[in-house]
């Protein structure tokens, strides 16, 4: 690690983590000296499929080989939890366009609410563009294979809990 770490914070809901996540992770591993995943708490979206400490283990277990990488949940604002951190970036990925236009409003609030911390944007892989955490659970939920979209780590844990839904 240089004199001055270099801390980025990887937010979102990660109901659950996908390959799509994983892949912005490994991305933003290389590029910071620590990743925080944070796994929060999302007003717009209802109270989600997984508990969040159940993610939190989701995600632990996805990024073992991850030295510079940790998880944490938090309920608060981003911004507290950044400065909390001591963290300098906020690491937002970005499937389509839709996804800009709401990731950008964020991050001029949070650059309000904590100037010294900027937003980095990574760009989905192309084999991630389609990939979100509800599209996992819908065609797990109706029988079909997740292998390709979550890590292999968690698979069976998302087929048993949401193949005992239907």
């Amino acid at each position: 690690m240089t004199a001055m770490s270099r801390t980025a914070v990887y937010p979102g809901s990660f109901d659950p983590v996908t390959n799509g996540h994983l892949d912005i992770i490994k991305r933003a591993s290389k590029m910071f000296d620590k990743v925080i995943v944070l796994v929060s708490y999302n007003p717009k979206k209802s109270g989600g499929t997984f508990p969040i400490p159940e993610r939190v283990e989701f995600i632990r277990r996805s990024i073992s080989d991850l030295p510079n990488v940790a998880v944490d949940s938090y309920t608060g604002l981003l911004a507290d939890y950044v400065k909390i951190a001591g963290a300098s970036a906020i690491v937002k990925g970005l499937r389509a366009v839709s996804d800009f236009e709401d990731e950008f409003q964020q991050a001029l609030i949070n650059r309000q609410l904590a100037p010294e911390v900027d937003t980095v944007f990574l760009v989905s892989s192309l084999e991630n563009m389609y990939l979100s955490s509800s599209a996992v659970k819908e065609i797990c939920a109706l029988g079909g294979e997740i292998s390709n979209f979550v890590p292999a780590e968690i698979a069976p844990d998302i087929i048993k809990k949401l193949s005992s839904h239907k």
